[in-house]
């Protein structure tokens, strides 16, 4: 079950999201940091953008608040 969110979480989610759309390692790299689903997105990334990007919004969406600090 999910804890709600603040605001504030819901907004650096959409930010993430958006980086996501354009850079999908970053997005990842800004939810998790350089674990295993940052290198996992990297190889989608370069297999193909797309796999890269769902992964990538994937990761934000079930991922909760965490990750660096934007």
């Amino acid at each position: 079950m999910r804890v709600r969110m603040s605001m504030k979480e819901s907004t650096k989610d959409i930010i993430r999201i958006l980086i996501a759309l354009f850079l999908p390692p970053v997005g990842v790299f800004l939810q998790v940091g350089l674990r295993g689903h940052f290198w996992l997105n990297i190889l989608l990334t370069i297999l193909g953008v797309l796999p890269g990007i769902i992964h990538a919004v994937w990761i934000i969406v079930t991922r909760g608040p965490r990750g660096v600090k934007i």
